[in-house]
């Protein structure tokens, strides 16, 4: 069964969008979901294995005692609370058919080139995610690596559109563990964030580094992609709030990508796809259900001392947020999945009443600052293994933006949800 890991994926979308109309049949994509993990465990890597395992068995202890005091949440809840994200991780993966590849001109350098390549590699990874990291990577990389300033513009150009883009799985992680939430609060102060952060970048690379830098030939049709899908998203969003954000990106992401995929035949290029490139998620399938476990876990226990979590009388004050924040990045530098973090940190918050938009701003900036600080997230494992980069270096060259762009997130908390 192996051999159809891309097809099971698939499903697991498809149905999960028809559980949406009937959702008698949620049953089904989350039977899938769980297969996805069975199935690939002998191939996963050491690392995601042992994390999810440690996940799972914290998570299931907790829900055994739990039971035994009387509480238990539902099978759904344990088995589907991150199903939504699966499916929303499938959907964006199919955007991967509209790249055009590595482009054959030859690399531009100097200031325009930092600007160029670092706000290209914004707004296409913003839709098209990790792929983008990638293709950049490839058509700068000389003899299989890449220079300290073009990992720099590429790692934190990439991870700050976790501050805004709809269709990174960190908005749909904050709009799962912030409920209320809504993405158009988050947007302007997450785009400010992302220009902040990508002009810290630039300024760094162009003015205090003594390094010549060659970009990436960047066309002007090549952000048709970004721009035109963005937009559907808020324009269709303003107009049908009543759909879900989350689901609105499982629905036109696959569209989106039908309609500009390159590879031809269609029909060929998408059976391709499916068989060989839709599988790379299933890591992330492991993952994330462990995740599910291990929130509903801790939720469980919450219910069952409610005085030993009850924080009442406290208030999530700017310096919370700021003591919370600092946490979040630091261990999420040290290796922790964002998930994770913000699946600890979600229900011990929640009684305290915070703005649903203010909470998911909060995992929003841990998301955004961690991933492109860290050599331990997916983006700095992708420079380790396929770029050759020194995880010491990663964490040298980016300790102190991490810091600036956590007091910066601290300011805009103040600025657009402190009353």
């Amino acid at each position: 069964m192996r051999k159809y890991i891309g097809w099971i994926i698939v499903g697991t979308l498809v149905l999960y969008l028809l559980s949406v109309l009937a959702s008698f049949l949620l049953a089904v994509p989350t039977l899938l979901a769980w297969l996805v993990p069975l199935l690939i465990w002998p191939t996963l890597g050491k690392g995601s294995r042992n994390q999810s395992l440690l996940l799972m068995l914290i998570g299931c202890m907790a829900l055994l005692f739990a039971a035994y005091r009387g509480i238990f949440l539902g099978w759904q809840q344990i088995f589907a609370a991150n199903l939504p994200l699966l499916a929303m991780f499938v959907a964006v993966s199919f955007l991967g058919l509209t790249t055009t590849g590595i482009e054959a001109q030859p690399l531009p350098k100097g200031k325009n080139a930092v600007i160029t390549t670092a706000f290209g590699a914004h707004l296409l990874g913003a839709v098209i995610n990790l792929s983008v990291l990638f293709f950049f990577g490839d058509r700068l990389q000389k003899n299989g690596t890449l220079t300290e300033v073009q990992m720099i513009i590429l790692a934190r150009s990439f991870c700050a559109a976790g501050w805004w883009s709809p269709f990174f799985v960190a908005t749909g992680v904050a709009l799962t563990y912030a409920p209320g939430m809504s993405w158009q609060e988050t947007l302007i102060p997450g785009a400010i964030m992302s220009v902040i952060a990508i002009g810290y970048s630039i300024v760094e690379v162009c003015y205090f580094r003594k390094t010549e830098f060659f970009g990436y030939p960047l066309k002007k049709e090549s952000l048709t992609v970004p721009v035109s899908l963005a937009a559907v998203v808020i324009v269709v969003h303003h107009f049908l709030p009543e759909i879900s954000i989350l689901n609105l990106i499982c629905l036109l992401s696959p569209a989106g990508a039908l309609v500009f995929m390159k590879g031809r035949p269609r029909i060929a290029t998408l059976h391709d796809f499916i068989d060989n490139r839709v599988a790379s998620v299933s890591s992330q399938f492991t993952l994330f259900l462990a995740a599910g476990v291990f929130s509903t876990g801790i939720k469980s226990i919450i219910l069952v001392y409610p005085a030993l979590f009850n924080l009442e009388g406290a208030a999530f004050t700017p310096m919370l947020f700021s003591l919370i924040l600092a946490t979040m990045i630091l261990i999420g530098i040290m290796g922790i999945h964002p998930i994770v973090s913000v699946a600890i940190v979600s229900p011990l918050l929640l009684p305290l009443n915070p703005g649903p938009s203010q909470l998911g701003f909060l995992f929003l900036s841990s998301w955004a600052v961690s991933t492109g600080s860290s050599p331990l997230s997916g983006v700095g494992l992708a420079l380790v293994s396929r770029y050759q980069a020194s995880p010491r270096g990663i964490i040298q060259n980016n300790w102190h933006y991490a810091m600036v762009m956590w007091a910066m997130a601290s300011v805009m908390n103040i600025l657009f949800f402190t009353q």
